[in-house]
C-alpha cells in the first residue's frame, strides 16, 4: 500500500510539475503580449499639421492710388508696409488663411542708371543670401501681355522666402516682390500652400502694368 501511494504521489507530483510549467509558460506569454501592446500604444507619434484649406482663386484690381496695377487675390488683404523702414507705395498682400504675405517695394528711377544698377544689385543680394539654406535657386525672365519684363527667382529648400521677382521699365519705375510665410513649419508641409501662392504671384505678374503718367496723376489727385 505504501509503495502504491508513493508511486501515485510521484505521478501526481509529475503532473503538477508539468501543469506548473505549462501555467508559467502561459503567464509569461500573456505578460509579454500585454507589455508589447502597451509599448505599441505609447510609442511617440509624429507631430501632425492641420490640413490646409486652399480657397478657390479669384482676383480683383489694385486701387488707382498706386503707380502700378495688377490683379490680386480677393482672399488677400491689401495693407501698407509694416516694416520699420518703408517708403510710399510699399504694400503687403496678406493671406490670413495661409499666414503668408507678398511684400512689395517700389522705387521711382527718374532716369537714373546708377539707381537702377543699385536696385538690381540689392535684389540680387537679397536673393543670394538664401543660398546657405536653399537647395536650388531657379531664375527665369518672362514678358507679359503688356510687354512688361519680370525676373523671377524660385527658391527650393528650407528658405524663409520661396519666390522673389523684380519688374522694371529701366527708366522710370522699379518694383520688387517677395513671398514669405509666417509659420514655423517645414516647407515640405507647406508645399500645397507654396504652390498656391506661386500661382497667385504669376497671375500678379501676368496682369502687371505701369499706370500711364502714373506719378503725375497720383500726385495731382493727392494734392
Amino acid at each position: 500500500m505504501k509503495r502504491r501511494s508513493i508511486e501515485k504521489l510521484a505521478i501526481w507530483n509529475g503532473q503538477w510539475t508539468v501543469k506548473s510549467n505549462y501555467c508559467l509558460l502561459v503567464t509569461t506569454c500573456c505578460v509579454l503580449f500585454l507589455t508589447t501592446s502597451c509599448q505599441r500604444d505609447y510609442l511617440p507619434k509624429p507631430i501632425g499639421y492641420n490640413r490646409l484649406m486652399l480657397p478657390e482663386p479669384s482676383y480683383q484690381s489694385l486701387p488707382d492710388s498706386l503707380p502700378y496695377a495688377f490683379e490680386y487675390s480677393i482672399h488677400a488683404r491689401l495693407l501698407p508696409d509694416t516694416a520699420g523702414f518703408h517708403e510710399r507705395y510699399w504694400i503687403e498682400l496678406y493671406y490670413p488663411a495661409l499666414k503668408s504675405n507678398i511684400h512689395i517695394t517700389y522705387k521711382e528711377l527718374k532716369s537714373s542708371e546708377q539707381l537702377l544698377k543699385e536696385l538690381m544689385n540689392d535684389a540680387y543680394v537679397l536673393t543670394a543670401k538664401h543660398q546657405i539654406k536653399a537647395s536650388a535657386i531657379d531664375e527665369v525672365i518672362t514678358k507679359n501681355a503688356f510687354g512688361r519684363t519680370a525676373i523671377i527667382a524660385e527658391l527650393q529648400g528650407e528658405v524663409p522666402s520661396q519666390m522673389q521677382f523684380t519688374i522694371t521699365d529701366s527708366t522710370k519705375n522699379f518694383l520688387r516682390g517677395a513671398l514669405y510665410f509666417n509659420a514655423k513649419v517645414q516647407n515640405d508641409s507647406l508645399r500645397p500652400a507654396i504652390d498656391y501662392m506661386k500661382k497667385d504671384i504669376m497671375h500678379l505678374i501676368n496682369t502687371f502694368d505701369w499706370r500711364k503718367n502714373n506719378l503725375r496723376a497720383i500726385k495731382t489727385s493727392n494734392d
